[in-house]
């Protein structure tokens, strides 16, 4: 019973406290481990020790998992160069460089004392032990803060793959406690962890798909998908494998998210995203709150070793000052020399203001602490190897954690517009809407009822319509016809169901029927209610053009954000006539869609000749900005 009470307890706490971080307006995984240290000193709350086992086996695969199957595996690849210098050759250099520090402290320093070195394989294990960020906090800050989309991919890729490089370097470092490994055995156990992880995670993905395509219960398809992390784990770190669990739970969920629209059903991906969601949140919360408890049990060991109190003290800032320093010396110069000898990953100069937050988005978590419990119990100095595991997690999340949003508003980094996410998103779906009426247009025969007919092209329409009304309503019209419907049906909805609830609290009516009746309602206001995860455009001051460059013009100022355009394919006159363009561009008059002064015919700056239309707008993908032909102004 008080192990039940102890669970429910705390997974009280964490909603609570992330209820709290969330209505304050900081970070959370912050403020859970803050309380978790001063929780850790109350007399009635129990000693809590984190076996390694339960973090590498029961948190860490489903928190890999739950946020490959979100992340992009076209954005992955795109900036796979930048995610493997992080994941890998950061990783590596890190617990390099770490090690040499603890080894001169702990080994050279503390021999000079008359007290027992520390062997360099136990320093290289605390390098590899402190070396992967974690896979949660930064990429939870980033997103709050509102960093670019391109460094936020960058730092979840990287948080995806780094626990994979951090254990193999633990593992050999702990081989070698036994035999002198060589250069070429430590290559061989890497490609055998990473290339063996790989094809475990290819083949457990190549079985599950099967599968799932079978499955049209989305419980069953759910179920299912819980158990995916756990499978791909296990089947990669069995004895016979002995290959990076860890990297197969990575290509797992990156290829099972990919494959979601082809192998699932809507009601399938729904049910799973909601449940991983739900799970995600209560591990990730947890792990920190966790990794708060364990402080005073760690410091109380910590008074067990011989080590002088000012070797251990120096030690530790100096491991937590390389493990902050380590990580821009190597972004900023790998950086550049890979784009002089390389080229260019991705078009487009490189924002020293990225790779400044990028270096400081370092924060330690779970798999740090965890890692270094998997010491062995005979290791020199282990309990301050665990002090110094601890107080770097502790470290670069109150430090590195609490200043990267001022940081990043320090910087004025851009993050993603909520304009021309609405932009891309109503052209998505105007496509979208093209393609159904064209198969519609295929399959329909004569003696389809019009009726009929004309409901699904209106339905469509609407869909489509609706992302167009919110970018291009005047600031007068305080509603668009979608918003109106949908205030309007959800009145309607709330009468409807209070009827069903009479008629039930009546008795009149089977409840499996009234149920499936309340499903139906449910099913409907569901489609209506935005995911908040999904709402790109934000409150509609958000959607309005920011501050002009260079001084006021009344004409940006005018002019709307964006229009629905007349061709949202491309060039108007192309289209009609046959041309090819390089970039497009929007007039915010009339809805024309032209080619730029790159391409041949230039039809864009054509059409404001013939219109006057004093402003245009970029209708390419990832451009916000607009240009006044009457005042030559950017905007």
């Amino acid at each position: 019973m008080h192990i039940a009470i102890e669970v429910v307890a705390l997974v009280a706490v964490v909603a609570a406290v992330a209820a709290l971080a969330r209505r304050i307006g900081i970070s959370a995984p912050l403020l859970l481990v803050v309380i978790g240290v001063a929780a850790s000193y109350l007399p009635f709350i129990p000693r809590v020790e984190l076996e390694p086992e339960v973090v590498l086996v029961g948190f860490l695969p489903p928190l890999l998992y739950s946020a490959a199957i979100k992340t992009s595996l076209v954005d992955f690849s795109k900036h796979r160069r930048s995610i493997g210098l992080l994941s890998v050759g950061l990783v590596a250099f890190t617990a390099l460089g770490v090690g040499v520090v603890a080894w001169w402290l702990l080994g050279q320093v503390a021999e000079s004392i008359g007290q027992e070195p520390l062997p360099f394989w136990a320093a290289f294990a605390i390098g590899a032990v402190v070396a992967p960020p974690d896979a949660v906090a930064a990429t939870a800050i980033a997103k709050r803060v509102g960093l670019p989309r391109r460094v936020v991919t960058i730092l979840e890729g990287e948080s995806l793959l780094n626990d994979a490089t951090a254990l193999v370097c633990l593992r050999t470092a702990i081989a070698a406690a036994v035999v002198a490994p060589t250069v070429w055995h430590v290559g061989l156990d890497f490609l055998r962890a990473a290339g063996g992880g790989v094809l475990v995670g290819i083949a457990v993905t190549f079985v599950l798909a099967k599968i799932r395509r079978r499955f049209t219960d989305p419980v069953l398809d759910t179920t299912l998908s819980l158990t995916a992390p756990f499978i791909a784990y296990i089947a990669a770190e069995n004895h016979y494998v002995h290959a990076s669990g860890v990297l197969a739970v990575v290509v797992t969920g990156l290829l099972l998210g990919h494959k979601a629209p082809i192998i699932q059903s809507a009601k399938s991906r729904m049910s799973e995203r909601t449940n991983w969601r739900t799970f995600q949140f209560l591990l990730e919360n947890t792990v920190f709150l966790l990794i708060g408890l364990q402080t005073r049990w760690i410091l109380d060991d910590l008074t067990e070793s011989p080590l002088p109190t000012w070797l251990i003290a120096a030690t530790t800032v100096a491991v937590f000052i390389a493990v902050v320093l380590l990580r821009p010396i190597w972004i900023i110069p790998t950086t550049m020399l890979s784009r002089r000898f390389l080229g260019p990953s991705r078009p487009g100069p490189i924002s020293w203001s990225a790779l400044i937050v990028v270096s400081w988005a370092g924060m330690r978590g779970v798999v740090t602490l965890a890692a270094v419990f998997t010491l062995p119990e005979d290791t020199p100095h282990r309990e301050v190897l665990v002090f110094i595991a601890l107080a770097v997690t502790a470290g670069t999340l109150l430090v590195q954690g609490s200043t990267l949003p001022w940081l990043v508003r320090r910087l004025r980094l851009p993050g993603p517009d909520p304009a021309e996410d609405a932009l891309q998103e109503a052209a998505v779906l105007q496509g979208a809407h093209r393609a159904g009426i064209a198969k519609l247009d295929e399959m329909s025969t004569p003696t389809d009822p019009p009726a009929i007919l004309d409901v699904l092209r209106q339905r469509g329409e609407a869909r489509a319509q609706a992302a167009w009304e919110r970018l291009g309503r005047p600031e007068t019209e305080y509603e668009t016809p979608s918003e109106t419907y949908r205030r309007l049906r959800i009145a309607m909805l709330e009468a409807e169901r209070a009827h069903i609830l009479k008629v039930r609290d009546a008795g009149l009516v089977a409840d499996e029927v009234l149920q499936r009746a309340q499903n139906a309602l449910d099913i409907e206001e569901s489609i209506l209610d935005r995911d908040e995860d999904d709402d790109v455009g934000g409150r509609s001051e958000d959607l309005k053009p920011k501050t002009t460059p260079g001084g006021a013009c009344e004409h940006l100022e005018q002019a709307p954000v964006v229009v629905t355009p007349n061709t949202p394919d491309g060039c108007e006159e192309c289209l009609a006539d046959g041309g090819s363009w390089v970039h497009l561009r929007l007039c915010l008059g009339c809805g024309h869609v032209g080619c730029c002064d790159s391409s041949v015919m230039k039809h864009a700056s054509k059409h404001n000749a013939q219109t006057r239309h004093p402003v245009m707008r970029s209708f390419e993908p990832g451009e916000t900005w607009r240009w006044c032909f009457v005042d030559e102004k950017l905007g």
